[in-house]
């Protein structure tokens, strides 16, 4: 199923990882590329978050290659690590907002972590667009307490929009939402990829949506890569594995 995708952006090969005794992922091999939605499917527990950790580091791999852009990340230096995160942006499963900043401090405190210095005046712009680009202005000086959970996923994408990162990685952006706002999130990520031409992981159990994201889906199962195709070859497949995820 090749299509005319442009340049690689991520690349893993023969990935492992375990925790003691336990394999979650056993030999994970993929490609993400540039201006790409990927979405990664696969039961509880199948390693897909681990996944997207170990692409920032937050986990150490234990065998395999991720290579970011031209950055190779098995034994990478503390200041190329920091140059690989700032091209990614990390959306949590649980938005992962701090508790005691209000939304313009936790956009502030994204802004703060890259290297480049910005005058008061050019932090609050960049801080209002990112909201403008989320629908949420007016939560600007809200409290995350105050944010529905629908809101704080927005905000929390804000958070990561507001750096400008090449690629996003997305765990899980639809749980514990109701079908419409899971629904305008689906959209939201959508809309993010045609106005900034980022590349993204999403990984999510919500089939909804998969069928509105997915240019590309890639299936785990026991640590390896299961199936790889588009949302249309996995519908189709007769597979009663993939079946029970598309019925």
């Amino acid at each position: 199923m090749e299509k005319n995708y442009k340049n690689v952006v991520i690349k893993i090969k023969d990935l492992k990882k375990s925790f003691g005794d336990q394999k979650v992922l056993d030999g994970v091999t993929l490609q993400l590329h540039e201006k790409e939605n990927l979405v990664v499917l696969g039961k509880s527990g199948s390693g897909k978050s681990v996944l997207i950790k170990c692409i920032v580091s937050l986990l150490k791999h234990d065998e395999g290659s991720i290579q970011v852009g031209k950055h190779e990340l098995t034994n990478i230096n503390e200041d190329d690590l920091i140059k690989v995160r700032r091209k990614i942006g990390f959306l949590f499963q649980g938005a992962a907002l701090y508790d005691s900043m209000t939304v313009r401090e936790n956009l502030t405190f994204a802004l703060s972590r890259l290297k480049e210095k910005f005058s008061k005046a050019e932090i609050n712009s960049k801080i209002i667009e990112a909201l403008e680009n989320v629908s949420l202005p007016d939560s600007i000086d809200k409290m995350p307490s105050e944010l529905s959970g629908g809101m704080k996923k927005r905000i929390g994408l804000a958070r990561t929009l507001v750096v400008h990162p090449k690629i996003i990685l997305y765990d899980e952006p639809t749980t514990g939402l109701d079908p419409i706002t899971s629904d305008e999130i689906s959209n939201l990520i959508n809309d993010t990829k045609a106005k900034f031409n980022n590349a993204s992981i999403i990984i999510t159990h919500d089939i909804n949506c998969v069928k509105k994201v997915a240019d590309r889906i890639v299936m785990i199962k026991d640590g390896k890569v299961y199936k790889e195709g588009s949302v249309k070859e996995f519908i189709e497949d007769s597979d009663p594995f993939i079946q029970s995820f598309f019925n």
